[in-house]
């Protein structure tokens, strides 16, 4: 044994040689990358390091902490990037290249492939164009390995936009694309002389006169494939690096909490692992009948024959008034089992309707059946909320049930036809997802009906949320009442709180603004107020190892402020694989900036420069207030009391307005 670990030392020092001697060869010639003035007044030295795991750096050095300005970076995978560096990540312009023999060079922001570059695939694909967040975004051509050819407009990495598509076979397109599929307008020409100029839908043709097109060109179409494009096995900035894991001599370790907290500010929030919220619902719970009740329902309901595969619904199918209560005696019937559970009657609200709603949500019926009703238990909230209603979670996090009040199924009841069309309209509305309305009649002398609503939970990811805010746009009583010892990852702050000015990209920020616009217009429309925006904030540093996190005390024996420069971002909730995943409102990518108020009623603060890598989440919840007697009262009382403006009740019209305007004051396009 002792011979082989002998023999193993002596062929990884070989190796390590080997690799330095390799990277010397390679990296010949260095030039100076420009250094910001930040770190103008900082020592820059030039250093050559070989880490334990056979990693090897050549380059510019800051205090012996990251690499600043020109360096080289070899993997002991194989992986290398050659190019300039800024506060530890590749940051400008520089080359990466893969063991395959696959290159990208061009520009990389916060170790991302993100800017204008040329990826070259080792089968032949290659790629010239815009790059963001790692994947083809903005004008772009792509030579495919086949032979094929695409110029044009891309979004989020498939085609989409103006674009045209050359087959070697000779075939050509020239039109629209959405999702990288032929999608609007567009032009066909076979090399056979064919043609087809007209309206294309999920890339195929959709209208030609009096002809069915799918019948005249299924031929030539089964030879109109779009390639796909070889993507890379691993991304530039899913590479850790060796400093970050705590290799280099100067780094200690200290088992700490990382506060993040702004200038004057004294809502700070540790970021620590979260516990889940609720109380498990198990036999003696006061609701453990009404949780077996509800989840026989759900059965019941997703268990019926499913309609036709059309999402165009007839104006009978929003009839909320006919009648379709089942009766669940314990014994069970015709059309229901036997169960342990008391006697009790179930109603259905236009089950066709959320039917239909939960297929344009993607919503798989097995498995929101298996989410509500399967052997695990719900969980209880732990208070209810000001409206009185309480909140159940499923185990699984993906779907949340609220109890309602009269009035609230009421104003859903009349709104459904429009946020049926509203949905259907805009796949990236932020508005609630509805995915149920139902109610449970209990047996007995008081004949208890308990309405409820399932909604999908905005907060459902892999991620931990650190902070949490519901946003109006009113400062009158909007602020955490909580001492600071109090509050944790799952205390929701208020807009008095927000110590932070959003920024995204500027895809993202033209999305949400026109999505905003969009579902603010039909709030409007349905007189709807009192709805908040809930944002979820999720620090990337927050999902590595925290209290293992590398850092040193300051003079004051305190943790130092984190800072995105000072830690890698390469993490696991933001691989490129999980992109299918990423739209607006969920998983996104973005920063923060720290932001303080001059006085203590100021709703948006001076922005303070200093910057967080975060992940958010946002939605608009709370849709089914509508401006009634009581609402109208309510704002003519506290008007004497307050300032008008100020306070959460007020017309839907000014609502939406102030709503509108608070938004986008903290909402900002990433510079």
């Amino acid at each position: 044994m002792n011979n082989v670990l002998k023999a193993w030392e002596v062929k990884v020092k070989k190796s390590q040689a080997s690799a330095k001697k390799r990277a010397a060869t390679m990296f010949t010639t260095m030039s100076v990358a420009h250094v910001d003035e930040e770190a103008s007044d900082i020592e820059v030295s030039h250093v050559e390091k070989i880490f334990s795991n056979g990693d090897i750096y050549i380059g510019q050095w800051v205090a012996e902490n990251y690499p600043h300005g020109d360096g080289k970076y070899l993997w002991s995978d194989g992986c290398m990037y050659v190019g300039e560096w800024c506060k530890g990540k590749s940051n400008g312009k520089g080359k990466f290249s893969w063991p395959s023999g696959a290159t990208y060079e061009g520009q990389f922001k916060n170790s991302y492939i993100d800017g204008e570059g040329t990826f070259t695939g080792s089968l032949n694909d290659t790629y010239k164009g815009f790059w963001v967040m790692n994947k083809k975004h903005g004008k772009g051509k792509e030579s495919y390995g086949n032979g094929d050819h695409y110029e044009g407009n891309w979004r989020k990495g498939l085609q989409d936009g103006q674009g045209t598509y050359q087959w070697n076979s000779g075939h050509q397109y020239i039109g629209q694309w959405k999702k990288g599929k032929m999608n609007g307008n567009g032009i066909m020409i076979w090399s056979n002389g064919n043609r087809f100029d007209g309206n294309w839908e999920g890339g195929l043709p959709s209208s030609h006169k009096d002809l069915d097109p799918l019948l005249l060109f299924s031929v030539e179409m089964s030879e109109c494939v779009v390639h796909e494009a070889e993507s890379p096995s691993v991304f530039p900035s899913e590479k850790m690096f060796s400093w970050s894991k705590g290799e280099s001599k100067h780094h200690k370790h200290h088992k700490q909490q990382i506060r993040i907290n702004s200038k004057n500010e004294n809502k700070g929030i540790n970021l620590q692992p979260v516990e889940r919220q609720g109380v498990t619902i198990c036999k003696g719970h006061k609701n453990y009948e009404l949780m077996l009740n509800l989840q026989l329902g759900i059965r019941h309901s997703v268990g019926r024959p499913a309609p036709s595969k059309s999402v165009d619904l007839k104006a009978t199918g929003f009839d909320t008034e006919e009648k379709l209560w089942t009766k669940f005696p314990p014994e069970g019937s015709k059309h229901t089992p036997p169960h342990q559970s008391c006697d009790f009657r179930w109603k259905d609200y236009c089950p066709f309707v959320f039917r239909t709603l939960r297929k344009l949500f993607n919503v798989d019926p097995a498995e929101y059946m298996l989410s509500i009703c399967g052997d695990e238990a719900l969980r209880e909230l732990s208070s209810p909320g000001k409206s009185g209603s309480f909140f159940y979670m499923t185990h699984d996090d993906k779907y949340m049930i609220k109890t309602m009040k009269k009035a609230e199924v009421k104003v859903l009841k009349r709104m459904l036809p429009s946020y049926f069309e509203h949905v259907k309209a805009y796949e990236n509305t932020l508005v609630t997802k509805f995915f149920g309305l139902h109610c449970v009649k209990l047996s007995g002398t008081s004949q208890k009906k308990v309405r409820f609503v399932i909604m999908g939970n905005l907060f459902h990811t892999n991620v931990r949320i650190n902070r949490r805010f519901d946003l109006k746009g009113s400062s009158h009583g909007r602020i955490t009442d909580k001492p600071e010892s109090q509050i944790d990852a799952n205390t929701t702050l208020k807009d008095l709180d927000l110590n932070f000015i959003f920024r995204l990209q500027n895809d993202w920020f033209q999305d949400f603004c026109r999505q905003v616009e969009k579902d603010l217009e039909f709030l409007e429309h349905e007189r709807i107020m009192d709805y908040s925006l809930l944002v979820g904030v999720s620090f990337r540093e927050s999902n590595q190892e925290l209290e293992n996190l590398n850092s040193e005390p300051n003079s004051t024996g305190t943790s130092p402020r984190v800072s995105s420069a000072d830690t890698d971002t390469s993490i696991t909730s933001l691989n490129p694989t999980r992109w299918a995943s990423v739209r607006l409102g969920m998983n996104m990518p973005a920063r923060v900036e720290s932001m303080v108020r001059s006085h203590q009623n100021q709703l948006v603060g001076e922005a303070m420069g200093e910057f967080y890598d975060v992940i958010l989440f946002f939605g608009i919840i709370d849709i089914l207030q509508n401006y009634d007697i009581n609402k109208k009262l309510e704002h003519a009382y506290k008007s004497f009391q307050f300032d008008p403006t100020s306070i959460s009740a007020v017309d839907p019209i000014q609502y939406a307005k102030r709503f509108r305007d608070f938004i986008f004051s903290v909402f900002k396009e990433d510079d």
